[in-house]
């Protein structure tokens, strides 16, 4: 299945922005008659038949539609940028393709970058959901400090968890979470989260969980806390 990309759909009649247009003609040199599968990136999946086959704009008519259930559970990743925004780039692919709800990027006392261009983020979730057959895009939401996180953006009905090197404590992630819920993850950046971070965690409810026993980089362990959450929920 090759799958595009198009917002604020009303169906039967779907027109391609430009860029999916041009890859739809000029790429795989798509013709009128030919069938492509479209997603809004919010759950629905559309059958479509080519009318137009235009660079700058393709017309498709839409030959049958389905809405693809949402998963029963929710993760939500709370991590703080690394210095470099390619490892970034790559992390927000992978977990793309492995499933993930919900990104939030923190500013933390240690962070060695404070934020990231959203859109470049943006084209890595939507790329990554086309190619791994995604029809529901995750939510990316405005960069904010820990402490701006902590105010605003906690839900007592998730399930909350930071994640930090600490020898003595060793409650797996796995082992902590429960199947079928909504998760928050907290994770720091390469210098760890601040002693005094940490506390405030404890103070909102957040319970500390390891990854496992190796120490990862910021990117490794968001990309591993998505993929156990993932299992759990198998």
């Amino acid at each position: 299945m090759q799958l595009f990309f198009q917002q604020n759909i009303a169906p039967p009649t779907i027109y391609l922005e430009s860029e999916e247009s041009k890859h739809l003609t000029k790429v795989l040199r798509k013709r009128v008659g030919d069938q492509v599968f479209v997603t809004d990136g919010e759950g629905n999946l559309f059958e479509c038949t080519i009318t137009e086959a235009n660079p700058k704009k393709t017309i498709l008519q839409v030959l049958h539609q389905e809405t693809i259930a949402e998963d029963e559970f929710h993760i939500h990743l709370v991590i703080a940028p690394t210095k470099s925004p390619d490892r970034m780039e790559w992390m927000v692919e992978k977990i793309t393709e492995l499933g993930f709800h919900e990104l939030t990027l923190i500013k933390t006392m240690n962070s060695e970058r404070s934020f990231l261009k959203t859109e470049r983020l943006e084209k890595k979730i939507i790329a990554a959901c086309k190619q791994s057959l995604k029809f529901r895009i995750p939510k990316l939401n405005p960069s904010c400090s820990l402490e701006d996180f902590f105010a605003d953006h906690i839900h007592k009905d998730h399930e909350n968890f930071i994640a930090y090197v600490d020898e003595d404590h060793d409650r797996h992630l796995f082992d902590a979470a429960s199947k079928g819920k909504s998760y928050c993850i907290l994770i720091g950046p390469e210098g760890d989260f601040d002693p005094k971070e940490i506390k405030k965690a404890f103070e909102f409810g957040f319970q500390p969980v390891s990854l496992g026993k190796s120490r990862l980089r910021t990117e490794t362990a968001g990309l591993a806390a998505v993929q156990m959450l993932q299992i759990l929920n198998r």
